[in-house]
Parts: C-alpha cells; sequence; structure tokens
C-alpha cells in the first residue's frame, strides 16, 4: 500500500525533495500541481457529459473547455518536477482559468450557478500567490461579472450582481485576514525552529558548529567529494596549553580565549570550509576541494592567525598558540572516520616536535613536519 502511494506521489509531484525551510514554497508547489489536475479533471467530465447527451453545452464552450483541459495538463506536465517555474505556470494558469470561467458566463446561460467559478478561483489565488494577487483576481473578476452582464443571453438582475460582488469582495476580506494571519504563524514558527535548530546544532560559547552537527556535515561533504570525484581535506587544531590558561588566569579567561581564537579562525577560513569545535579546545576543519598544497597553506595561515589574536585577559595580552594536523584524501576510498585518525595522528606528532607548528599526515610517507 505504502509503495502505490509513494509511486503516486512521484507520479503528480515529480523527483522534487524540498528542504525542511522550504515548507511554505513545497505546498505550494503541490497545491498548485494538484490544482491543475484536479481542474483537467472535471473539466473532462463536463466534456464526458457533453459526448454522452447528459450535459448539453453549447460548441462554443465546448471548445473552450476542450483548450482548458489541455492547457491545463500541458502546465502541469511543464511544472511537475521543476519548483522553479513555479510562478510562471501559476499565472499561466490563473489566466486560462478566468478565460473558462468567462466562456460558461457567456455561452452556458441556462447555468444560473455558472459565476460560482469565479468565487471558487479566489481562495486559491489568495493562497498561492498572495494578498496582491488575490485582490488583483477579486477586481479583475468583478469588473468580468459586471461587463459582461449586460451582455449575456440572460442577464443577472441587478440585486442579484450587487449581492453578487458584495460576496466576491467579502470573499477576499475573509481569505486575505486568513492567509496574512496563516503566512505570520508559519514565519514564528519557521523562524522558532530554525533559532532551535541552530542551538542544537552550534556551539553556545564559540558559535561554530558542535562536534554532532560537524561530523554530520562532514559526512555530507564526504559522500559529495566521492560522487563528484574531488579531493577534500580535514585539519585538526588544539590549542597548546590551554589547561595552563583556565588555571592561571580562571574559566572565564579561557573562554575569551576560545572565543577570540574562533573569530581569527573564522577570517582566515574560506566560506566553504565547514568549522567545528570537537572538544574543550580542539577545533576541526574540512575543506572542500581541496590539495595537499591547499591544505597545509590554510593550515600555516590558521596557526600564524591563532598565534597573532593576542586576546586581552584583564590587564595583559595573552600569547596563544595551536598545533595542527593535516590529512588530505585525494581519491574515494577514505571516509571521514579514518581521515580524523590521521589529523589527530599528524596533531600529536605537531605537539611533540615543540607545539605551535602543523603536521601532515601522508600514506606513504608517514609524517613529515613543515615547520
Amino acid at each position: 500500500m505504502q509503495a502505490s502511494l509513494n509511486t503516486l506521489h512521484r507520479w503528480i509531484f515529480g523527483n522534487v525533495t524540498f528542504s525542511a525551510r522550504e515548507e511554505y514554497e513545497a505546498f505550494r508547489y503541490k497545491f498548485l500541481l494538484v490544482l491543475m489536475l484536479t481542474g483537467a479533471g472535471f473539466t473532462a467530465l463536463f466534456v464526458v457529459g457533453e459526448y454522452s447527451k447528459l450535459n448539453r453545452i453549447q460548441d462554443a464552450h465546448f471548445v473552450a473547455m476542450h483548450l482548458f483541459t489541455a492547457g491545463a495538463l500541458l502546465l502541469w506536465w511543464l511544472l511537475r518536477g521543476h519548483p522553479g517555474r513555479f510562478l510562471m505556470l501559476a499565472w499561466m494558469y490563473e489566466s486560462i482559468c478566468l478565460l473558462e470561467y468567462t466562456s460558461s458566463l457567456w455561452f452556458v446561460p441556462t447555468d444560473e450557478l455558472r459565476l460560482m467559478w469565479f468565487y471558487v478561483n479566489v481562495p486559491g489565488v489568495f493562497m498561492l500567490l498572495g494578498p496582491r494577487a488575490g485582490w488583483g483576481i477579486v477586481l479583475l473578476s468583478a469588473a468580468i461579472l459586471l461587463g459582461s452582464n449586460a451582455y449575456m443571453p440572460v442577464p443577472y438582475s441587478h440585486n442579484a450582481m450587487a449581492t453578487g460582488l458584495v460576496a466576491l469582495v467579502y470573499l477576499g476580506v475573509f481569505f486575505h485576514a486568513f492567509c496574512a494571519r496563516s503566512m505570520s504563524y508559519f514565519t514564528r514558527m519557521r523562524d522558532y525552529n530554525q533559532q532551535l535548530e541552530a542551538l542544537a546544532s552550534h556551539d553556545t560559547l564559540t558559535g561554530v558548529l558542535n562536534a554532532r552537527a560537524y561530523y554530520q556535515e562532514c559526512e555530507r561533504q564526504v559522500a559529495l567529494a566521492r560522487r563528484m570525484r574531488q579531493p577534500y581535506a580535514v585539519l585538526f587544531v588544539d590549542l597548546d596549553h590551554f589547561k595552563r590558561v583556565n588555571d592561571e588566569h580562571g574559566h572565564a579567561a579561557g573562554d575569551l580565549v576560545l572565543k577570540a581564537v574562533t573569530q581569527c579562525m573564522n577570517a582566515s577560513i574560506r566560506r566553504t570550509d565547514v568549522l567545528g569545535r570537537t572538544g574543550g579546545e580542539e577545533f576541526s576543519l574540512f575543506l572542500p576541494s581541496t590539495r595537499r598544497a591547499g591544505a597545509v597553506q590554510l593550515a600555516e595561515a590558521l596557526r600564524k592567525a591563532v598565534e597573532g589574536c593576542m586576546p586581552d585577559i584583564g590587564t595583559q595580552r595573552l600569547k596563544v598558540t595551536a598545533s595542527i594536523g593535516v590529512a588530505v584524501c585525494d581519491h574515494t576510498l577514505l571516509d571521514m572516520h579514518a581521515i580524523q585518525q590521521q589529523t589527530d595522528t599528524a596533531m600529536y606528532v605537531a605537539k611533540s616536535l615543540g607545539r605551535n607548528r602543523v603536521s601532515v599526515f601522508e600514506d606513504l610517507q608517514g609524517i613529515s613536519a613543515v615547520r
């Protein structure tokens, strides 16, 4: 049963995925596709009614219904799998809807309730295209009803037309309020969720990714690198003698050092690099599309930036240094766990060689200190 539902879902909406932050865009995209299929389906039923002589339709409107059905199906096919086309195709669908409703108004005088299609149309426009578009369609629909009435074979009475126009405006007011309130609620919930997500994924002290979120992002980056056959590098940054900072100056001073070091590192890395705090004074960086030379160059820049940040602790400026391990993956076989172990090994070698230096792990040559 679930497999059948999944197949139906893919058939209607295509193979499209939306992020958690695109919930509203996903709703509009799917809602419009369903409307297109529903509109085409119900119009096709009227066409079948004419062919079976159960519901006679004038020739002009019969042609319009054929064109609407074909147009709705074509627009559905063009939108399916391409959410980036939403706005253009939504307006195109709205245009053929108005033409279909106007054709019914002129050519189906025996159906007293045919003007109801204009009213049914209004809520969808407010929900899909927003209040401005909604009010534009309300005014346009009112103009069509009012301007067409004198030319209809059987015009509506003045009282009926007045009631219809007032009801149309009332419908606009109702859905304007409803959509505005719904969007306000949706926006607040989205913002709250983003704040909660940020709190859950970022280190509260430094603002960079915490260990869990960092390694999750690294796994995603590794999978992407494998698919694109791109190299990547990982750096392991450990502050030297950080325990001494806490012991001699207090934990508040240690927090200031961590914040200052994080700011220095953030200023030195690229926008595509991923920085995370993986331990008390330990940081890790994932460098996508980076080979050995680029990784070593960035590691040296980070080492110098940390050494030069000199955070103010009370009345003195405290010198901080870091030992950095570097590992590079130029093939597709190394996973994140393995390369992280290599950076750990390289970092400990940098510590053993005197600290405040960069060491690189190499598969064939072992470990070579570059400073």
